[in-house]
């Protein structure tokens, strides 16, 4: 069978969808290729869409089967194709990717994923999808998991690089925690997460259990949903002032509407650098107004 495979989005990021649909195919001995609107083809067209925001693609073909967040919040993957190993030569990837863990406890209200998936639970083992010494796990909550804990000490214990690209949750670091945290070898800063002003404290009690376990590198990310400029300029300043590296996210709403100018604004001067360590959020704005922006 000749099957296509259609990324939505165009972000240059990689569709684990569309990597285990290739690699189920290929296993299958089905023919599996990018889709063109100028090929013609008889068998199936898989799209995969993360973002709601990403628009549709008017050259797509009607009968093909649709996937993924930005297409609607019940599509899943069968069993059989989510426990596939994904085709990490389809985006020439040279580390590995994956979920340990699916769901989350919380219940945030800017978030989907517990509407999606629900409450935290076991996916997968890591030597289930890792055929790189680097791995990129995409996690929402693994820390509230007993088997995400269990799955930690395994990636240490295989001397893996790992990057959990959805960061860690700071109220559940504990110096227990921490130690084990810092017996892992990170592929990038470790990342966490200050949506709220309310999680400050907790942010600050785990850098500091962390650093004192020497978990390196020492200077983490953290990313800062904005809603509210006021309450995302305290979290920025603080985690600045604990040398963390704030990365700015305007919000979004369920439908992808697109942030107010000002979030936009807010999210640049953070996350440029040069911009962030010469300049007050108050002069950049000034420097803006002047250029008439």
């Amino acid at each position: 069978m000749n099957v296509m495979l259609h990324d939505s989005d165009k972000n240059n990021y990689p569709n684990l969808a569309l990597m285990k649909l290739s690699s189920y195919h290929k296993s299958k001995g089905d023919k599996v290729t990018w889709f063109s609107p100028i090929k013609s083809i008889v068998g199936l067209v898989y799209s995969s869409k993360v973002f709601t925001y990403t628009g549709q693609d008017p050259y797509l073909t009607e009968n093909a089967k649709k996937g993924g967040i930005g297409y609607g919040l019940m599509d899943t993957l069968p069993e059989c194709v989510e426990h596939t190993c994904p085709d990490y030569e389809l985006y020439n990837l040279t580390y590995s990717l994956g979920f340990l863990t699916r769901g989350c406890p919380r219940t945030c209200p800017w978030c989907i994923v517990p509407k999606k998936e629900g409450s935290i639970r076991k996916h997968a083992d890591i030597e289930e999808f890792a055929r790189h010494k680097e791995v990129v796990l995409m996690d929402n909550n693994i820390l509230s998991c007993n088997h995400g804990i269990e799955q930690l000490e395994k990636i240490s214990r295989l001397g893996l690089k790992v990057d959990f690209n959805q960061g860690l949750d700071s109220r559940l670091i504990d110096d227990e925690m921490a130690k084990k945290l810092s017996k892992i070898k990170w592929r990038s800063p470790l990342r966490l997460a200050c949506d709220h002003s309310s999680q400050i404290d907790s942010v600050r009690k785990a850098v500091e259990l962390l650093r004192w376990h020497n978990t390196t590198p020492s200077r983490f990310f953290c990313y800062v949903l904005v809603k509210d400029i006021k309450d995302a300029l305290e979290r920025v300043k603080f985690l600045k002032g604990m040398y963390l590296d704030p990365f700015a996210q305007p919000y979004r709403d369920a439908k992808g509407k697109e942030p107010d100018k000002m979030l936009k604004h807010f999210a640049r001067w953070v996350n440029h650098k040069a911009e962030f360590k010469s300049r007050s959020w108050a002069e950049y704005l000034k420097q803006h107004d002047k250029q008439g922006e």
